[in-house]
Formats: C-alpha cells, structure tokens, sequence
C-alpha cells in the first residue's frame, strides 16, 4: 500500500466516524473535521492515490494552467479537454482574479525561483493567493491559498495550507499537483525535493459523497505500491516543461470512483 493511501483512507474513516455535520454554503451538507495534516517525504514515495483513479495528467494540465501560464481562461482548459472549472466560469469565459491571475500579478513563481536560485535560506518565499483586494472579483475564492518554501541541506520543501478541502474530490489532485510542483522547482533551481506538509483548515465530505468514500475504503487491503514520477530532467527552464515532460512510472490504480462535486 502506498502511504497516500495509507494516511488519506485514515482520515476519511475519522471524517465518517468522528466528524462535524453541518451545513454550508453549497447547501449540501458536510462531515469536517477541523486542522487534519498530511505529510510526505518525496524522496521516498511520489503521492498519489491507488484506491480509486486519479487523472495525473488533467491533475498536470491544471498545475502548469495555474502556475506556468498563469492563465485564469476557463476555455484555455477546456481546449486541453480539462473541464474541472466549468462550473465557475464567468461570463467572460474566465475564473477572474483567482489563481493564475494572481500568480501573474505579483510575479510569484518568478520572485520565488529568483529566491530559490540566489539565497535558498531566505525565510519569506512563499506562494499567498488570498489577496484581499482581488477575492470578491475572482469566480472562487481560493481553497489551496497559501505555501511557504524552505530548502533544509539541499532539500525543497513545502509547507501547503488549504482553508477548504473536498476530501474525495479536491484532496487527490491537490497533493499530486503540490508534488510535482516541489520537483519541477527542485530541478530548475538545482535542488533535490524533499517534505511536503498539508495542512487542512476545514476537511470535509459531503453528504452525496459518502457511499463513493465506503467503496474507496473498501478497497484498503488491495491497494497498490506507489508508481515513480519522471520528470524530464533535460528541463532547466520552469517554463520550457510540457505535459510530456511529466509522466508516472507503473501507476497501478483501481478504477475511477464518480462523485459529485458541490458548487
């Protein structure tokens, strides 16, 4: 079993057994429980769920679209065949001021490969997409808003904080996305990867998600070994990666479990 699983079915057992109902703003209520961590060390595994299916590539796809196009075009996406933001789209086809917007705004990745590049101890690098003045003009605010970066003995590491997290939905993709992220800036900035930490303010399942969440758990004791990352390592140039560029070794993975998601 890989320790994506191992950790990620745990928590969703706590969530169904232990959690908080309530409602929310979708009106689909939720299981939640408050300050849940997620920690993996990239050296020895890649994360990424093998319970159920998960779409590495549209996962990618999302990543580069937010942090190296830093793109807020919805139809952007679905050219790619990504439809993951269609239910916020806005009438000028974009998710306004919201992520790759505010990437491009204030030149983060930029300012951060810069920092990575020239003095890896700095103790202020970091990616903060909850810009107040820019909230209430994007399509959603921002659930994975914030990570801070430090680089301990040559290795990158992540600290991700999500204010919100869909644990079947948004969960998987966040911390495979955050993943790669840590490796393609590791090797365009001469480092190794290394810890990524996720800290989850409000993890919840929703109330129509719970009977998919069952299924994935019962899948436990037959879960797969995690599959490797490759990462072309003839990339040095964090806007040169492709789709290509980014592939999984022997991902084995049972199959896709449909849930809805609540908008």
């Amino acid at each position: 079993m890989s320790h994506f699983d191992n950790i990620y079915l745990d928590m969703v057992e706590k969530i169904l057994k232990e959690g908080y109902y309530d409602n929310n703003r979708t009106g689909m209520p939720t299981y939640k429980l408050p300050h849940q961590i997620m920690q993996f060390d990239l050296e020895k595994e890649f994360p990424i769920l093998t319970t159920k299916y998960v779409g590495f590539k549209t996962a990618v796809k999302e990543l580069l679209w937010i942090f190296q196009k830093q793109s807020n075009s919805v139809e952007e996406l679905q050219k790619e065949n990504v439809h993951i933001w269609d239910e916020w789209e806005m009438e000028d086809h974009t998710i306004g001021t919201s992520y790759g917007w505010i990437v491009k705004e204030f030149k983060q990745i930029d300012k951060l490969i810069n920092q990575l590049k020239t003095n890896d101890q700095d103790r202020r690098m970091m990616i903060n997409l909850w810009q107040i003045p820019y909230l209430d003009t994007g399509a959603l605010y921002p659930c994975v808003f914030n990570s801070c970066w430090d680089v301990t003995d040559g290795k990158l590491n992540c600290l991700l904080t999500i204010r919100s997290n869909d644990l079947p939905l948004g969960n998987p993709f966040n911390v495979t996305q955050y993943a790669v992220l840590i490796q393609m800036l590791a090797q365009v900035t001469n480092h190794k990867p290394g810890l990524l930490t996720v800290c989850i303010s409000n993890a919840h399942i929703y109330e129509n998600q719970i009977e998919g969440m069952k299924l994935q758990l019962s899948r436990r004791n037959e879960a797969y070994p995690a599959p490797e990352l490759w990462v072309n390592p003839e990339i040095k140039d964090f806007y040169k990666f492709t789709i290509e560029d980014i592939k999984l070794i022997d991902y084995k993975y049972h199959e896709k479990i449909s849930m809805e998601v609540s908008v």
